[in-house]
C-alpha cells in the first residue's frame, strides 16, 4: 500500500476500531478500512457468512486485521458476540463503522406505499436498527471517547428515482445519528452520518437504472467527478482523528458537491 504523509493531528496510531460491512474490494467499508489502517489504526473486520467469507478474508489479511469475525445482523446474538470478542481482545474501542444496508428486492424495486410490513421491518432492522445496536454495544468500550459512523445517501433527504424504500430508511438512520450524538456526546463519543455520492458497490447494484444516476452525478456535481471509496475512507479517517474532536451529529456529504445542486 502507498504510504501517506500524515500530520500528528490526523494520525490514528494506537487507535482500535471495528469495520462492519466489507463485502468485497469495491465496498465503501473497504475504502474506510484501508484509510484507517494506513493511518496506523488496528482493525477488527466482520464478514456476513460463510458464503461471503472468501471475498473478505484476503482483504482482512492484507490489512493485518487483529480480529476477523462473522456478523449477520439478522442472526440473534451475533452482534453481541462480536463486541464481546472486541472486549476480550482490546478492552476498549476508538471507532466503529456501520456500512451495511439491505431491503428485499420487492421492496427496493416497488413503491413505498406498497411495501409490506415484513419487508419494511427487514430493511429497518439491517439498515438502521443494527446501528443502534452497534452504538449501544460500543458505548461501554469507548470509555475514553470515540467515533461512530453510519453510511447514508442523498435519497434520505430528497426523492431519488428508484431509491424507493431505502430513502425513508436512510432518513431514519440519519435521525438516529443525531439523537445518538446528543446522547453520547457528553462521554466524548462523536457520531457521523456519512453521505457519499453514488458508487458502484454491490449494494448499489440492486438499484434500477443506477448507471444513469452515476452519469447525472458526474455531469452535475460542482467537482464534475464521481467519489471513490478512497475519498470516503480518507474523509472518515480524518473525522476519527483528534483534529475533528468537535465535529459531531451532522450528515457529512462526500459527493463533490452534488447535494447542493437543484
Amino acid at each position: 500500500m502507498t504510504q501517506l504523509s500524515i500530520s500528528p493531528h490526523e494520525t490514528l496510531a494506537g487507535k482500535k476500531g471495528i469495520i462492519i460491512g466489507i463485502a468485497n474490494q469495491h465496498s465503501i467499508a473497504y475504502g474506510c478500512a484501508k484509510a484507517f489502517q494506513q493511518r496506523g489504526a488496528e482493525l477488527a473486520i466482520t464478514y456476513i457468512n460463510d458464503k461471503g467469507r472468501p471475498f473478505v478474508e484476503p482483504l482482512a489479511t492484507g490489512l493485518g486485521a487483529s480480529l476477523f469475525l462473522p456478523l449477520d445482523v439478522l442472526q440473534p446474538g451475533q452482534m453481541e458476540a462480536v463486541f464481546e470478542e472486541v472486549r476480550k481482545k482490546w478492552g476498549h474501542l476508538d471507532f466503529a463503522i456501520h456500512s451495511i444496508a439491505f431491503a428485499p428486492k420487492e421492496a427496493l424495486h416497488g413503491r413505498v406505499v406498497d411495501v409490506t410490513e415484513a419487508d419494511f421491518h427487514t430493511a429497518m432492522k439491517v439498515s438502521c436498527y443494527s446501528f443502534i445496536e452497534m452504538a449501544r454495544l460500543a458505548e461501554p468500550l469507548m470509555d475514553k471517547g470515540g467515533t461512530l459512523f453510519a453510511m447514508s445517501y442523498y435519497g434520505a433527504e430528497k426523492v431519488i428515482k428508484n431509491y424507493n424504500i431505502m430513502g425513508p430508511v436512510k432518513a431514519a438512520l440519519e435521525s438516529v445519528c443525531r439523537y445518538t450524538a446528543a446522547e453520547l456526546g457528553p462521554k466524548g463519543i462523536r457520531v457521523h452520518a456519512i453521505s457519499p455520492g453514488p458508487l458502484k458497490t454491490r449494494a448499489a447494484s440492486g438499484i434500477a437504472e443506477f448507471d444513469e444516476l452515476l452519469d447525472k452525478a458526474a455531469a452535475e456535481a460542482p467537482s464534475r467527478s464521481l467519489v471513490s471509496i478512497e475519498d470516503v475512507g480518507a474523509a472518515c479517517a480524518g473525522l476519527a482523528s483528534d483534529s475533528a474532536k468537535l465535529i459531531t451529529g451532522g450528515t457529512i456529504y462526500i459527493d463533490g458537491g452534488f447535494h447542493i445542486m437543484g
